[in-house]
């Protein structure tokens, strides 16, 4: 297992995992081929073999040097990986290619050329040692290509597996989270309720539970119907309009046959939340929020008030929930934010 990690090129660069990568590698060394046979039957009239004959045998001899390279290649990778050294294995490797395409360029000519047909000057023998040791760097240079290329894709897996883990823990975070500031508030709303209106008191406790109960039955879930989002966010609203009063004015117009779409679970909270932190709530400057459909968008509108000192937040928001709907949608939040208006367009799921 270790060894597959550590040689993570090793099937993918030259091991012909399927039948596609197969046919594409002979398809080059045939093209080779058949360019090298063009040239050397033109070139080279003299050669008594027909066209047909020399593109075999060219074929043959490029094909034994690829894969002759190909398993001095798969050696390496086990005794001499790139991760361990990088320059260190491709000038090793290029050394080792010109070797062999000279031994094998020996081999040819020692034994091959008392049946050649004329005999051969010594500028094309001078012009074979050259090629011979050049041919397997172009070869080489093929693998390490690839080997660049599987590992920058190998990259960007990586990269964007660790995206989505670290926007799938901010999705995690955001379905549980209650803002501690808020629960302060409810709380201390809730005390001066008791000395002052039980029976308020008692519906602002049940609205309360409801909205605990909203976040334990639905952090387990990715997402929601926008009408169980609003039957939730009702409560908050109570919750939020017993604190403030006549400072905060909150409506929500959304037509039924949108209510079955889809969104994260606790969208309006943040979005509210977001509204409440920033701005002046007071009964003569009220806070007035919208909700509603616009196109492919659900949008929560405020009226531009902000204050001066922002009281610090439990580091989840407006920031996380764009990245958790480009994680759950691939589309993003928008936020258009003026004199006058701050407006945050969530987009379907």
């Amino acid at each position: 297992m270790a060894q597959a990690k550590e040689n993570p090129n090793q099937g993918s660069i030259i091991g012909y995992k399927t039948a596609r990568q197969l046919r594409n590698t002979y398809g080059v060394i045939l093209g080779l081929s058949a360019v090298a046979a063009l040239v050397r039957y033109f070139k080279f009239p003299e050669f008594s073999l027909s066209l047909p004959a020399n593109l075999l045998i060219i074929f043959a001899g490029i094909t034994f040097i690829w894969e002759s390279l190909r398993l001095i290649d798969l050696y390496l990778n086990k005794v001499f990986p790139y991760e361990r050294n990088l320059m260190g294995r491709i000038t090793l490797q290029l050394i080792v290619g010109a070797l062999f395409g000279l031994f094998t360029r020996i081999l040819i000519f020692y034994f091959g050329e008392p049946y050649f047909p004329v005999r051969l000057d010594r500028l094309f023998l001078a012009t074979t040692w050259v090629m011979y040791a050049l041919l397997p760097g172009a070869i080489n240079l093929v693998f390490f290509t690839v080997y660049f290329i599987d590992k920058w894709k190998e990259a960007l897996v990586q990269g964007e597996r660790l995206e989505k883990e670290k926007a799938q823990v901010q999705f995690d975070t955001l379905k549980n989270q209650l803002n501690p500031h808020f629960l302060f508030n409810v709380l201390a709303s809730l005390n001066s309720l008791i000395l002052e209106d039980q029976q308020l008191a008692s519906r602002f406790l049940q609205h309360l539970s409801k909205v605990y109960r909203y976040i334990l039955q639905h952090k387990d879930q990715n997402l929601v119907s926008l009408q169980t989002e609003l039957d939730f966010i009702q409560n908050y609203i109570f919750l939020a309009e017993t604190r403030f009063s006549k400072a905060l004015q909150i409506c929500v117009a959304v037509n039924p046959e949108y209510r079955d779409l889809q969104l994260v679970p606790v969208t309006l909270q943040v979005l509210l939340e977001n509204a409440f932190k920033h701005n002046v709530i007071e009964e003569a400057r009220p806070l007035k929020i919208e909700i509603f459909i616009e196109n492919d968008f659900l949008v929560v509108r405020n009226n531009q008030q902000k204050r001066r000192l922002v009281e610090d937040s439990n580091g989840q928001g407006l920031e996380n929930l764009g990245k958790v709907y480009q994680y759950v949608a691939n589309r993003s939040v928008e936020v258009v934010a003026n004199d006058n208006f701050f407006t945050v367009k969530i987009p379907w799921v």
